[in-house]
């Protein structure tokens, strides 16, 4: 038995998707814990593209269980799009492999229509959400006032009472201080009624569930969404996401004990990249941020806006290494940079006329950092169909051990393209030498 569990260790958009479809292949279990269809992971799967919001990126493996814990908020709407979609791709029976935590909390409209009204009053302040209801739904937990899918399972008249409370009291917002129109009640009640006609069946109590699975030896894989750099105590606040993305959060928001965690993975993106707005000390405002986005088709896989680009960032990734435990990483894109003749990474800040080494909390201080950085010979040669570590280009394996040697932990799986196939397994951790494995740099 292991038990993993797998995060981003930047802004997002790390690649996370494709490397949880790869160790689900040794998992019993994929559970996503936090987060909500604010977070899009994408899959290449023999050509085809699938792209997920809320449904574990396990959920491609038949007979595979996929959980949705008590963390994570969901739009209930968008849920069954996505099942649609599987349909129509020839996933028939993917409803079967899917199990929603009854301590889950719903996405109402009214969640979306707050979050879009407040986003446009920002003005130049805009944090830049998704407008996904995803901030607001994570306030009304907090608050005490959210509807839980434990709601969908009583009886007509009480789900009716809270969900007309909760939209009555959204209305006031949206009219009193937003200068919004109100929502039809009845018309919330009536979508909700219609999801959970569906999704009844799936409703469980997951922590019984997964310590359940965990005794009778399973593999259990816990997929983050977002990344460490987003998170709402660590991240670059306010400029961050509404729950916790750390590894930690694996175990608060699924109800999985803390000493039953064998393993953390990070995923980390060869470069960095990050969506909305905030300070990004390595952004690269040229040509090979161009580069970068064109060829890593840097666009969000959410809302379609274009990534904002720049060289790695080894002072927010060891501050990952360290908020997170990791144990190791994977590297995704690393094929996105060949072509370029130099590659910076930076290893410091400079603020003020001072080096910093450690990821400032104010984002106005680091809005005023510059990178410090080292360059690094690139490669030119084509990396999309090496299926082995030794057969990259020197620089290239140059490139991923300096890595390594920077943050203190070995690369693992290193991604030389989108495909499941076009992946390099230096050691599984499902299945490896275990926790702290020795670098190689072979």
């Amino acid at each position: 038995m292991a038990n993993m569990v797998l995060i981003g260790a930047q802004w997002g958009d790390e690649g996370k998707g494709k490397i949880v479809d790869l160790l689900t292949a040794h998992a019993d279990l994929v559970v996503r814990f936090q987060g909500g269809n604010n977070a899009g992971h994408t899959l290449i799967i023999e050509g085809e593209k699938f792209i997920f919001h809320l449904i574990p990126s396990g959920i491609l493996h038949e007979g595979k269980q996929c959980v949705i814990g008590s963390g994570v908020v969901v739009d209930p709407e968008v849920l069954l799009r996505e099942f649609e979609q599987l349909r129509a791709k020839g996933y028939e029976r993917s409803l079967e492999q899917l199990v929603i935590s009854d301590e889950a909390h719903l996405i109402l409209p009214t969640h979306c229509r707050i979050d879009q009204a407040r986003e446009s009053g920002l003005g130049c302040r805009k944090i830049g959400t998704t407008g996904r209801g995803i901030g607001p739904a994570y306030e009304d937990k907090m608050g005490r006032c959210g509807l839980r899918f434990i709601d969908l399972l009583a009886d007509a008249a009480a789900l009716k009472e809270k969900v007309y409370a909760i939209v009555d009291r959204h209305n006031r917002v949206l009219a009193r201080l937003y200068d919004q129109e109100t929502v039809d009640p009845g018309a919330v009640l009536a979508g909700i009624e219609r999801a959970a006609g569906v999704l009844r069946p799936l409703i469980r109590k997951t922590p019984y569930l997964l310590r359940e699975a965990a005794d009778a030896g399973k593999n259990i894989l816990f997929e983050g969404a977002q990344g460490t750099l987003l998170d709402i105590d660590h991240g670059t606040f306010p400029f961050v996401t509404s729950s916790s993305t750390v590894a930690a959060n694996a175990c608060a928001a699924s109800g999985f004990a803390l000493g039953l965690i064998d393993q953390v993975l990070g995923v980390v993106k060869a470069y960095t990249t990050r969506v909305g707005e905030g300070p990004f000390p390595t952004e690269l405002r040229d040509d090979t941020g161009d580069f970068l986005r064109d060829r890593g088709g840097e666009y969000g896989s959410t809302t379609g806006r274009p990534r904002r680009c720049g060289w790695l960032d080894l002072v927010g990734l060891r501050y990952a290494v360290l908020v997170n435990g990791l144990d190791a990483f994977a590297v995704t894109k690393l094929d996105v940079l060949s072509g370029l003749e130099t590659i910076e990474v930076c290893e410091a800040y400079e603020y003020q006329g001072r080096r910093l080494d450690y990821f400032p909390s104010s984002v106005e201080m680091l809005a005023g950092c510059r990178p410090i950085l080292k360059r690094l010979p690139g490669w030119q040669e084509d990396l999309s169909g090496i299926l082995s570590f030794d057969e990259l280009p020197a620089n290239a394996r140059r490139y991923v051990n300096f890595m390594e040697e920077r943050l203190g932990i070995p690369a693992h799986v290193v991604s030389v393209g989108p495909g499941r196939e076009q992946t390099i397994i230096r050691n599984n951790l499902f299945t490896g030498n275990g926790r702290r494995a020795a670098i190689d740099n072979s």
